[in-house]
């Protein structure tokens, strides 16, 4: 899976480098390296609604530091299986 976090300059200033931060803790943590692979992006035309990201082909808006676990439990985690922290 490729996760995609917009860096641009709206998405930099809400936070995208601390929701890079928790994405890559949590990566290690599940030792998910070979399976997720985070790349940053520029605009992807959602400045508006915090910090864009994409889950594969799913469009996450809204992401924060602070909601960043939840997020990357429900759109990685879950769908592998491993919501409980196998």
């Amino acid at each position: 899976m490729v996760i995609q976090i917009c860096v641009g300059s709206s998405c930099h200033l809400k936070g995208s480098f601390g929701v890079i931060q928790v994405f890559q803790k949590l990566i290690e943590n599940y030792h998910l390296q070979d399976q997720v692979q985070l790349k940053a992006a520029f605009c992807m035309g959602h400045c508006t609604e915090g910090v864009s990201t994409m889950f594969g082909d799913e469009f996450v808006g809204n992401v924060n530091p602070e909601n960043a676990v939840e997020v990357f439990r429900q759109h990685v985690l879950e769908p592998m299986g491993r919501a409980d922290g196998e």
